[in-house]
């Protein structure tokens, strides 16, 4: 019976093992019987519904959604470094489209992949990607008030960016479902950094899900020590690094993403690492290749962009390509009047498109539109090699450029190169003012704080537009990190200031970041920071001509120097390069475009050095070196040491003297050790006025010269439980005779021995204490044995020990002092 019914239950229900028949058949016992077998099937077809709160019952889809934890399909793959990266996936996260985990060492990424259903009617891809870094990964409490983790840190933004820039270019152009890649950190080391293991970890959670991507790709970070590359160095290793080079690559040596930071790297040592951060990804690729071909999804179809009729294309392409060849070879046009000019172009070709096909949509003339000039613009330039402002392929724009604007500034210069204008402003201030890092980006770093840092703002102002300004956003935070990596090689290590660039984007017309590298440079120059060397830089572009989606064999390509906006919306690469004459300090490679192989990128990074040299050479004009006549407002330094007892003095009560200086002068007191401060002054005006604050506050008459092992008269001035304050001479401050040392009787308190304040004792004078300069005094070593102590010393047999004793009183004293 049993089996014949399973037979026809299971017929419906397709349930695949004996286990769950016996659990549904318990549940459904009161219906078993032979003349209701045609309902209880019906039920068992709307199991999900009904009977979802069974755990026996398994999804369809065994193999992505397996009950057993153990099932983990993983992959290993071997690095020329011979460390080992796990790639796994199948036990977390099961119900997101995708999900991976990458181990390296004991740090190991968890990264989830997830994509709607429906496509959005955007003209975009709408990828969302969160990096987020728990302190439980490092067994760590936050340290703020709640104790848990809030908004994104801006170690974590940077992160998601590497992310986001790594996989975007691989998704197909009609792809436009909301997709959203989180990246969480389950485990840290110390040793091994995760973001780079984020890139792997994306790559493979997309590999593997059903999501279109055009993928794998690979990352792997480049260090470089003793001229020689090492793939995925420890943290102890980066700290004897000059470089930290991200670089992602797809199958074909395809170069996708770059950003690094360098310490001064001249260029030849730049392309050997790119060359084999791109060759070591590969390994990382085949791994990812291994695991999708075994555990991977089926892709889903992608829903057909809107068809547009080829008589709409043609009518679009006859009433705007004489116009729009003709805006872009006026060279006169700048930002503004080109875009106007653009701007109605559009609006009249829609409109009288739209006349003749009323029943098409706008918007979809429109996006047909913007395909057609993105693809005029691209033409003329593979074409003509010359453009849209009159330039040649390598010319820079009109650069100009001032210092020392407003004197209350410690520094200040101001960049223009073409419409693009950045302020940048320069501020000193103490050592205690310096950035603090939190403990996970401290432990991932190896910092704790900063002496160095860059504040970038971009408002709306600078493109013309309106807009709220409130908490920065992800776009000037990385745009500040990335002028910031360029200029800290430069500062040098033992500055005795911190220093706080801030960076105004007054205008913008390209390349902000790179115009903040050059304003901050002068400016960090003319504030007196003793840089090394100047440092400058540049936005490479690229436009590319291919079939296909194959990037590997380009038809035809040209690279743009000194990119401007229109040309960076166009184009398929914004390479920004910032260095000095030696070498390259920062690196940032943004591709649109499925890679782009070696040779363009090795020929950008040279176009990037020779533009770079020509604008130190114009920076050089206007500031060539650190200012050395001191401004009035620059502050100063200096340091102050005392004797060990004349610390209380200075301190005060909890501080208070340091309180009152700082609050009455601006100075700052930093201990270095128990005698030695340093002093900060925001001028030298305020220097003068705290040391002679602090001469008045160490001025003391002149004190006596105390000879060891006297004897002095001492007045009480004060009873305390643990002892007495005395003083030997007028102006001398107080200073504690302990208990231990009035009597040779030990006593709970002074008032045990009549003590009184205003009284007169002898104390006997041993010097002062090595490490709190107190003076050390002693009353009991004047007394001869208490009265016990002789009683004791005359029982039988111990004269000798009695004589010993009471000889010599003063010695034991002295022992007893010291101890």
């Amino acid at each position: 019976f049993l089996a014949g019914f399973r037979k026809t239950v299971c017929g419906a229900a397709q349930i695949i093992s004996l286990r769950d028949f016996v659990c549904l058949y318990t549940i459904v016992w009161p219906l078993v019987a032979l003349k209701m077998l045609h309902n209880i099937a019906k039920l068992c077809q709307y199991r999900r519904k009904v009977f979802h709160i069974l755990p026996y019952v398994r999804c369809a889809t065994r193999r992505q959604l397996s009950t057993s934890a153990l099932e983990s399909p993983e992959v290993d793959v071997a690095l020329s470094t011979g460390r080992i990266l796990k790639i796994s996936s199948g036990k977390y996260a099961r119900f997101a489209d995708g999900c991976s985990v990458v181990t390296i060492g004991d740090t190991a990424v968890m990264v989830t992949a997830v994509a709607k259903q429906k496509s959005q009617n955007a003209s975009f891809l709408p990828l969302v990607v969160d990096y987020r870094q728990k302190s439980a990964a490092a067994g760590r409490i936050p340290t703020n008030f709640l104790r848990r983790e809030l908004g994104p840190s801006e170690k974590e933004i940077l992160s998601a960016r590497l992310v986001d820039r790594s996989i975007r270019p691989l998704f197909p152009a009609e792809f436009r479902y909301d997709t959203q890649i989180v990246c969480n950190m389950l485990a840290i080391d110390s040793a091994n950094p995760p973001d780079v293991q984020a890139i792997n970890g994306a790559s493979a959670a997309l590999a593997l899900s059903d999501i279109p991507w055009n993928g794998p790709v690979g990352a792997v970070r480049v260090g470089l020590v003793d001229n020689e590359a090492i793939i995925n160095p420890t943290r102890k290793e980066m700290q004897l690094s000059s470089l930290d080079l991200v670089v992602t690559a797809t199958r074909q040596n395809l170069v996708v993403m770059l950003e690094g930071r360098g310490n001064v790297v001249n260029e030849n040592e730049l392309r050997m690492a790119i060359k084999k951060g791109t060759k070591e990804a590969q390994l990382i690729i085949n791994g990812i290749e291994r695991l999708q071909k075994m555990y991977g999804k089926p892709k889903r179809a992608l829903e057909p962009l809107p068809a547009v009729d080829e008589e709409i294309q043609n009518a679009v392409q006859t009433m705007s390509e004489m116009r729009l060849r003709e805006i872009f070879r006026d060279y006169s046009h700048d930002k503004f009047s080109r875009d106007q000019a653009v701007s109605k172009t559009r609006t009249d070709t829609i409109d009288k498109v739209w006349s003749s096909f009323p029943a098409a949509d706008p918007g979809v003339i429109s996006e047909t539109f913007n395909k057609f000039v993105k693809g005029v613009f691209r033409e003329m330039l593979l074409e003509e090699k010359r453009r849209c402002d009159g330039r040649g392929l390598d010319d820079l724009r009109k650069i100009s450029c001032s210092v020392n604007l407003h004197k209350p500034l410690h520094g200040s210069a101001l960049f223009q190169r073409g419409q693009t204008q950045v302020f940048c402003t320069v501020a000193l201030d103490s050592p205690e003012s310096a950035l603090r890092l939190d403990p996970i980006a401290s432990l991932d770093s190896g910092m704790r704080s900063k002496n160095f840092f860059l504040h970038y703002e971009f408002p709306p102002y600078a493109t013309g537009e309106t807009g709220k300004i409130g908490p920065i956003g992800r776009r000037e935070i990385g745009h500040g990190a990335l002028a910031e990596k360029g200029l800290v090689p430069i500062i040098p290590n033992e500055h005795p200031f911190t220093v706080r660039l801030t960076s105004e984007v007054l205008e913008s017309n390209g390349s902000s970041s790179m115009a903040t590298v050059c304003a901050g440079s002068m400016a960090l120059m003319d504030a007196g920071v003793p840089v090394q060397e100047a440092a400058a830089g540049v936005a490479i572009g690229l436009i590319t001509k291919y079939e296909n989606n194959d990037t590997k064999h380009l038809q035809d390509y040209c690279i743009l120097t000194d990119l401007l906006g229109i040309e960076d919306y166009m184009g398929d690469m914004d390479m920004k390069v910032a260095g000095t004459r030696r070498g390259m300090t920062a690196i940032q490679a943004d591709i649109k475009v499925p890679g782009i192989p070696l040779k363009v990128v090795m020929e950008a990074l040279q176009k990037s050095m020779e533009a770079r040299f020509k604008i130190l050479d114009l920076m050089d004009e206007t500031i060539g070196a650190s200012r050395t006549v001191r401004k009035d407002c620059w502050p100063v330094t200096d340091r102050l040491v005392i004797e060990a007892h004349q610390r209380a003095k200075l301190l005060g009560p909890g501080g208070t003297n340091l309180r009152r200086l700082y609050l009455e002068t601006g100075v700052q007191l930093t201990p270095d050790d128990e005698t030695s401060f340093r002093i900060f002054a925001p001028s030298e005006a305020a220097m003068h006025e705290a040391k002679e604050y602090l001469e008045n506050l160490l001025k003391a008459e002149k004190i006596p010269d105390l000879e060891f092992g006297a004897i002095y008269t001492a007045r009480i001035v004060e009873l305390r439980d643990t002892g007495v304050m005395v003083t030997l001479y007028p102006s001398m401050p107080p200073t504690l005779l302990h208990n231990s040392q009035l009597d040779q009787r030990k006593i709970a308190h002074p008032s045990a021995l009549g003590l009184q304040v205003g009284a007169e004792i002898q104390v006997k004078y041993f010097g002062r204490d090595p490490v709190s300069g107190y003076m050390r005094l002693s009353r009991k070593v004047l007394q001869g044995p208490a009265t016990a102590m002789i009683r004791n010393l005359d029982r039988p047999g111990a004269a000798g020990a009695t004589a010993g004793a009471t000889t010599n009183p003063t010695t034991s004293g002295m022992e007893d002092v010291k101890s």
